[in-house]
């Protein structure tokens, strides 16, 4: 029984009757062949068609009712909530064998309590940026899952380094996070040239907010445009900035060199990067493990990015540059340093295909798969890799 904040609503295109956004639906599809059977408890909202992504056959969905606002207004509307979705999410949790909860998330932390009240295993994914603590919750969510750890529970915190998430709980390990098939991977054919003639097409994927790096990259195209006027920039995604950013292109002239697609469906931005010729994305959020920018590396782009999270250790073999922080000019120097030199392109294109190829979703579930048999033992369904290889 999978736990989580992540919305859903119904969908007469889905052949479960349920859709979401985003990788979770992926994700979840890649985890269904390694059980019997796997029910996903999420809060249903008014559908949302743009961008969808269907849950597939065979997962089945408890859906919970809505759970709305965001702050302090979601806290008050989070004690009405409870009082209807609690005892459906502890059914859900009583007749389950094992109970997984993505966190961040109050419905996942809800899981994962009643997990521990009726004594089910329990998994739990830590989604967010493991060293970004500011509130109560993101200091307890670590506690917590050092506490299960230590009494046999799989605990993993979405990233990557060279050291363990935490030094002393040698038990909460770290996991990629991921939403590209193998054969995804294998359908983009290798890039065999390096953009020429200053006709550089850059893409950013994310949620539009100011601090993911959309304006930083606006910017740059503006600079960069100042001598290469060939160079725009696809941006993908929707979020509280994206009118500030169509403002800022405008005010900066070159709002005719960029493509605001908003949100899209997930066929839909492996089509804008496969058409793209690098990817930049110089964020200064909390970033867990980014998707977009492991489905830019598949897509064969260099990507231009900054030393966030588990983006340096991503990048560290090549397959793009880490600039030193979020500024307009070290971005474009740094995408002037790859399209200019076609052969620095075109390693850091066959690099990029080459690190994403580690981290396809059949891989992920293999180290989930494998770290659940190592704990609880066979879980039943086909895909069940068995003990740690």
């Amino acid at each position: 029984m999978v736990v989580s904040h992540k919305e859903c609503w119904r969908s007469p295109d889905s052949a479960t009757g349920w859709a979401t956004d985003g990788g979770f639906a992926l994700q979840m599809a890649a985890l269904a062949p390694l059980f019997e059977e796997l029910r996903v408890c999420v809060p249903e909202v008014p559908r949302r068609a743009v961008g969808e992504v269907a849950f597939l056959p065979p997962i089945l969905i408890d859906p919970l009712p809505t759970l709305e606002g965001d702050g302090w207004r979601r806290r008050v509307a989070t004690v009405a909530w409870l009082a209807r979705a609690l005892p459906q999410i502890d059914r859900a949790v009583r007749r389950a064998d094992l109970v997984h909860a993505p966190i961040p998330g109050d419905v996942g932390s809800l899981g994962m309590a009643l997990a521990v009240a009726h004594r089910r295993p329990l998994f739990v994914r830590h989604c967010g940026n493991w060293f970004v603590r500011r509130t109560r919750a993101e200091q307890a969510w670590p506690w917590f899952m050092a506490w299960r750890a230590g009494r046999g529970d799989v605990m993993l915190a979405t990233g990557g380094a060279d050291a363990p998430p935490h030094p002393d709980h040698p038990g909460i390990a770290w996991i990629f996070s991921s939403s590209l098939t193998g054969a995804e991977l294998a359908a983009v054919p290798e890039r065999t040239s390096a953009p020429t003639g200053g006709a550089v097409r850059l893409a950013i994927a994310c949620r539009q907010d100011e601090r993911k790096g959309t304006g930083i990259a606006i910017r740059a195209l503006a600079e960069l445009r100042r001598e290469l006027d060939g160079v725009t920039l696809d941006v993908l995604g929707s979020g509280p900035d994206l009118e500030a950013f169509r403002a800022l292109a405008d005010e900066l002239g070159v709002a005719g060199a960029v493509t605001f697609h908003g949100q899209v469906g997930h066929g839909d931005v492996l089509a804008v990067l496969r058409a793209a010729d690098l990817f930049v994305f110089p964020t200064r959020a909390s970033e867990g493990f980014p998707k977009a920018v492991l489905e830019a590396l598949a897509c064969g782009l260099p990507v231009v990015t900054t030393p966030v999270s588990v983006l340096p250790t991503l990048l560290r073999d090549g397959g793009g540059i880490v600039v030193p922080e979020a500024d307009p000019n070290l971005v474009a120097d740094a995408v002037r340093a790859l399209a200019m030199d076609a052969d620095r392109y075109l390693a850091a294109s066959q690099q990029a295909r080459e690190i994403a190829s580690r981290y396809t979703l059949e891989a992920w579930r293999d180290e989930i798969g494998c770290r659940l048999h190592d704990a609880y033992g066979p879980l039943g369904g086909p895909a069940d890799p068995g003990p740690s290889r």
